[in-house]
């Protein structure tokens, strides 16, 4: 009887255990889910009905697909657009060029060689944008004391009105993203390539393998999930760029800088067209998830993770 009843005792402990248990992983869930709903989920519901409307903070007209037929047939629309593929099409390859290069350049060092050299490339990472973007208006300076004006004035070439001009804008804007900070990309090639076995370049060696077939043949394939990985976030977020061109240019010249995000802001904000910012920003969104399904249908077929 005592037997039984010891089991019995036992066996009620541990279902509450098991239950107590289950209630905490609920628990956690709940605040997760919940901030999901809030902050997530909630938005993108109300901007998707937003974008069907005519909306005012009083009397909103719901209107059908007007926005979107609206920013369709906008030029404007379409030329925020091109600017921004140029912008992407310019700055996200070549940034992943320089951080696969520079962290292949920082792999022979020792491990604490490595980690300053990582420390330094990821520290303007942590620096405020605005700041950021005010040491580039410095650079960007029309006058001739302005840097870049002076760089170029010791090889006899006139000061250029890099921010203000329809020629050098957009260049401007690309060259600030490419000499700004690559740090974390460096640290993720750098976390991949320290992740390759290596037997596979001693096999090479003894195969008689130069320095850039090692790169070709071994690097490249094998740090292939991390530069797809690394290409569709830069194309997220070069497609949601919005402070540099709002802080260097403010779209100009003759909106020859008016990135899609920024066009998004400007309609909201300044011309109050909520419904009409809503649209485009939700097309925005179907432009993205588009891209990111078709990199990785023509990239990703032969990665296993």
């Amino acid at each position: 009887m005592g037997k039984t009843f010891l089991l019995i005792t036992k066996g009620d402990d541990k279902v509450r255990k098991i239950r107590g248990e289950t209630l905490s992983g609920w628990g956690f869930i709940a605040v997760a889910m919940l901030v999901f709903l809030l902050f997530t989920l909630y938005p993108v519901v109300s901007a998707v009905i937003t974008s069907f409307q005519d909306y005012k903070p009083f009397g909103t007209e719901w209107i059908g697909a007007e926005n979107y037929v609206t920013s369709l047939g906008n030029s404007l629309f379409w030329k925020a657009i091109r600017n921004t593929v140029v912008y992407t099409v310019a700055v996200v390859p070549l940034s992943l060029l320089v951080a696969f290069t520079v962290a292949l350049m920082i792999l022979p060092f020792k491990k604490r060689t490595q980690a300053v050299f990582k420390a330094l490339y990821y520290l303007p990472g942590i620096a405020s944008g605005v700041s950021t973007a005010v040491v580039w208006l410095w650079l960007y300076d029309a006058s001739p004391s302005g840097i870049f004006n002076r760089l170029l004035g010791i090889v006899g070439i006139p000061s250029q009105n890099w921010l203000s001009s329809s020629s050098t804008a957009m260049f401007s804007l690309i060259m600030m993203a490419l000499l700004s900070s690559h740090g974390s990309n460096v640290i993720i090639y750098m976390a991949s390539l320290h992740g390759i076995d290596n037997s596979y370049y001693e096999a090479a060696e003894i195969d008689g393998a130069t320095f850039m077939q090692k790169i070709r043949y071994i690097v490249f394939p094998l740090c292939k999930p991390t530069t797809l990985f690394l290409l569709v976030t830069g194309i997220i977020g070069s497609f949601q760029v919005f402070m540099n061109a709002y802080m260097m240019t403010g779209g100009g010249p003759d909106n020859n800088t008016t990135m899609i995000g920024l066009l998004v802001f400007n309609n909201a904000f300044t011309h109050g067209k909520y419904g009409l910012a809503c649209a485009q920003a939700i097309m925005l969104a179907l432009v993205i998830a588009a891209l990111t399904m078709f990199q990785f249908r023509v990239m990703g077929d032969d990665i296993d993770y």
